[in-house]
């Protein structure tokens, strides 16, 4: 049962997209104290307004309370057309790792890979997705394609990176469009299980991998193996100049089956979620430190997945689960304030979901993205796996009923 709870936001969350969001629901989650309404995608330098359908404004700067017209539910998906704006790829498979891409916010872009195949696909709003590489992978157990971040640099170098199950470890790869994938980082230990693996900037040029423990537990307290650890690396593989240890890629420990990574853009927050067994949790990671202490856990085990740092924006964090989007408020100094919310669970006016979210990464600081791995143990409709996008806009506030 989910718990109730009182608290104000100056900003909401939403979990809408695309250009023409006419269809797009509006979702009642009032004990977040959080008004879900249809939103155009913004971009950064323009700040997002809400816009309800029929030209009704929802909650915004102009219109604190919002319209309390409640929109259709979106019409089902047709095969592989999906009438969501906010979905921009469908019918692929297993998608666990996703990364947005640099752009204006008109268009908004990322790619997405698919766990078992090893596929990496370009999907952009409005357009078929293509593919964009594809990867050597074995996807036996929890392995696979688990995890893709872009280069620090990409918009000079147009490196990719991925964190990849191979027939003798894990590891992690780069890749241009059009060109082969080039060994990175390689003899991070591989088991039956604790194989998944997440990647993404540290935001000062590092990339961090977070490494499950490949079965073994006691794996992620050992400082001489790369398994249940957060590694921090250069873009060739090498360990971060100014890690914790010198000449030692480990940058904390104590993990053991990561689902997502994720930060602050200036890197002074940074965030993994895990799943050890007894209950899922998200650590704030301290460089040098072990995760040992969760900023919260989920008894339930929702399945935590891929992560959304949206704390300057709106003081949430996001966090993907098999059972929806878990809102985490959080303050600036990394401190939680309240329980989480649940959206996209079902439960919403008009209900509304897209079942397993995974793999996440942000577009720009307002819009972030998800991949859906319904195909692996949940319940897929037919335009699924899918490609979603995650849109907070700006409101006044409101506060929270019981």
């Amino acid at each position: 049962m989910r718990t109730r709870y009182r608290w104000s936001s100056p900003l909401a969350l939403l979990a809408c997209g695309g250009l023409l969001l006419s269809g797009c629901a509006r979702f009642d989650n009032t004990a977040a104290g959080q008004t879900f309404s249809p939103a155009p995608v913004p971009s950064p330098e323009s700040p997002p307004q809400v816009q309800g359908p029929g030209g009704d404004s929802g909650a915004g700067p102009g219109n604190p309370g919002g319209s309390q017209q409640s929109p259709a539910p979106i019409p089902p998906p047709q095969g592989c057309k999906d009438f969501d704006k906010a979905v921009i790829a469908t019918c692929l498979d297993t998608v666990a790792a996703v990364a947005g891409l640099p752009g204006d916010g008109t268009t908004p872009s990322a790619l997405a890979g698919e766990r078992k195949s090893g596929r990496v696909l370009l999907a952009t709003a409005g357009h078929d997705a293509t593919t964009f590489e594809q990867l050597d992978v074995q996807a036996t157990g929890d392995g696979g394609l688990t995890g893709l971040a872009l280069s620090p640099s990409y918009v000079e170098d147009q490196l990719v990176f991925a964190y990849v199950t191979t027939a003798t470890d894990n590891r992690v790869v780069r890749f241009a469009k059009g060109q082969p994938a080039k060994a990175v980082l390689t003899g991070i230990p591989k088991g039956a299980t604790g194989n998944r693996g997440a990647l993404a900037s540290d935001g000062h040029g590092a990339l961090l991998v977070a490494t499950g423990d490949a079965g073994n537990p006691s794996a992620a307290a050992d400082a001489k193996s790369l398994a249940g650890k957060i590694l921090r690396i250069d873009t060739s593989g090498n360990p971060g100049a100014d890690n914790p240890a010198p000449g030692s890629a480990v940058f904390a420990s104590g993990l053991h089956s990561p689902g997502g990574i994720c930060g602050s853009a200036d890197g002074k927050r940074l965030w993994v979620t895990d799943q050890p067994g007894s209950a899922d949790a998200v650590y704030r990671v301290q460089a040098g430190q072990q995760l040992t202490v969760p900023a919260w856990t989920w008894p339930d085990k929702p399945g935590v997945a891929g992560c959304a740092d949206f704390i300057d924006a709106n003081g949430i964090l996001a966090v993907a689960s098999a059972g929806g989007l878990q809102n985490l408020p959080v303050n600036a100094d990394g401190a939680v304030t309240g329980k989480p919310s649940i959206s996209l669970d079902g439960k919403g006016k008009p209900p509304t979901t897209y079942g397993r979210l995974a793999g996440m990464g942000m577009i720009n600081p307002q819009v972030a993205v998800a991949g859906t791995t319904n195909k692996d143990g949940g319940k897929p409709v037919s335009s699924d796996d899918r490609v979603v996008l995650i849109t907070i806009s700006q409101t006044n506030g409101g506060q929270g009923k019981d």
